[in-house]
């Protein structure tokens, strides 16, 4: 008798991106090819574990299934913590292992290493509350001695949450204030003027090693000038895909997605944040090891269907890689 893959599509958290977990995990849920037995598994923001809308201890849900979808964002499903937590119990789930996850979601870190790499990153500086004595003391400081204008962010936040413009000292002072509201440590960096690229990376994909996506073009709405929480996933944000980027351009783009990949340890697919200076050239931003898969607002998606691969399609194939242990 033919038995289904038993599949666990992790998704919600602990975290500040439950509502955007959930809807990647509905989109994994509907479109699991035929020979796999969809298991929703919600995980909600006091961490508690459900099955078949039951509090279950995690262990029990992990012995039922065959393999795990990490359908997680943000904190616990993409800083290494439930991957320590599924690596520990010995179940095979998709998505990028501790090391990588941990890198990635740690801006400050992931910067360090593509530098190392030769890839150019903005001129930054890190922060941490406890050293911060008053918020204006050190915004005055930045005002005079660092490059303006400047984006302010939390070292360790997915989804572009606590991230601020700032070009005053009045405003670097709010800047670090909503930052530091939200994580302890703080990244000053560089505001670079130019259009905002994301770059898909797919594992083994059509032949290749490591498979990159066509790159795709954010174009930002009117009045806004960087990628926040509300543009990313609001209406009026418009992803071109492909972008109106030069055939050299788009080359080092997907070039520098595959290296990103590679030196931060991912696994199986990612994508990567990208400026393109019209004269200072391509810098990285930052690395993202589990890409959202909402519909209608999901570069990934978007990014998938210009190349002909359907959701199930790219499913199929993580799904096979995840199983066959790579």
């Amino acid at each position: 008798m033919f038995c289904k893959t038993r599949v666990a599509v992790l998704r919600g958290g602990p975290s500040s991106e439950y509502h955007v977990s959930l809807k990647t995990g509905a989109m994994v849920l509907a479109n699991l090819p035929e020979q796999y037995h969809p298991i929703d598994v919600l995980i909600d923001l006091d961490g508690a574990w459900h099955y078949n809308g039951k509090k279950e201890r995690h262990h029990n849900i992990l012995d039922k299934v065959d393999v795990v979808w990490n359908a997680l964002h943000g904190e616990f499903g993409e800083d290494g913590a439930v991957q320590h937590l599924l690596e520990s119990h010995g179940v095979r789930f998709s998505g990028s292992k501790r090391l990588g996850s941990g890198f990635s979601f740690n801006k400050f870190l992931a910067r360090q290493v593509a530098e190392r790499g030769g890839i150019k990153t903005p001129h930054a500086l890190v922060f941490r509350r406890e050293d911060v004595q008053r918020y204006e003391v050190l915004a005055g400081e930045l005002y005079r001695t660092f490059p303006q204008p400047c984006i302010v962010k939390p070292v360790s936040k997915g989804s572009s949450i606590g991230i601020s413009v700032a070009h005053t000292p009045e405003e670097i002072a709010a800047a670090l204030a909503t930052a530091f509201s939200v994580s302890e440590r703080i990244l000053v960096e560089e505001f670079i003027e130019g259009r905002e690229a994301v770059c898909g990376v797919v594992e083994g994909f059509r032949g290749s090693p490591f498979y990159s996506l066509l790159p795709v073009e954010v174009a930002l709405p009117e009045g806004h000038r960087f990628f926040n929480f509300e543009t990313r996933y609001g209406e009026a944000l418009n992803h071109r895909c492909p972008g109106s980027f030069s055939t050299e351009e788009k080359e080092e783009l997907q070039h520098l997605a595959q290296e990103i990949h590679r030196l931060l340890g991912l696994r199986h697919y990612s994508r990567s944040e990208f400026i393109v200076h019209p004269k200072r050239g391509i810098f990285f931003i930052e690395a993202d090891a589990l890409p959202d898969l909402h519909e209608n607002v999901s570069p990934y998606l978007q990014s998938l269907n210009a190349v002909g691969a359907s959701l199930p399609e790219f499913l199929q194939h993580i799904l096979t890689l995840t199983l066959s242990k790579r």
